[in-house]
């Protein structure tokens, strides 16, 4: 299965839809709209011709500059059998960042959407038991996206003249 399969398989049933196509290092990227991720993951499990029947990964991004989609949804699904993988995004405003679950697909998503809601706070839609992983309950901030700054700008222990520059 090559690229161009998959794509022109995903064009046919999704049009449209489907937008920001990339191939980058020889896997296959495109964007999809938040409310249409289920339809399509379950879309390429069930096909025969593309069975991606494993999601190797999903997480989070936050593009602060992006007005109304200032969160990123990345899933990473592979299919086992010919060896293809493929990525695809879904994007969420801040202020609703809410994305179907993916644990109607794949119950390995259960965790990884979990680390995603407790570091970006996205909200998994009808996930079983939607609630921090990592960090502890009480934390009412979610520390991945960039609304911090990353040290304190006031820190003299890390100067040039410090390290003899």
């Amino acid at each position: 299965m090559t690229n161009e399969i998959l794509k022109e398989r995903l064009i046919d049933r999704f049009g449209e839809e489907l937008s920001e196509w990339d191939d980058q290092y020889g896997m296959l990227c495109f964007r999809a709209p938040a409310d249409k991720n289920i339809e399509v993951m379950r879309f390429l499990y069930d096909d025969e011709t593309l069975r991606f029947r494993f999601l190797t990964d999903l997480t989070g991004v936050h593009y602060p500059d992006r007005t109304n989609e200032e969160l990123c949804v990345v899933y990473h699904l592979h299919n086992l059998i010919d060896n293809v993988r493929l990525r695809f995004k879904v994007y969420a405003p801040v202020a609703a960042p809410d994305v179907p679950t993916a644990t109607t697909v794949f119950s390995g998503a259960n965790w990884m959407e979990r680390e995603t809601y407790d570091f970006f706070g996205i909200n998994f839609v009808g996930h079983p038991e939607l609630k921090r992983i990592l960090n502890v309950d009480e934390m009412d901030y979610f520390p991945m996206r960039k609304e911090y700054q990353m040290e304190d700008p006031t820190r003299r222990d890390k100067d040039d003249e410090m390290f003899g520059r």
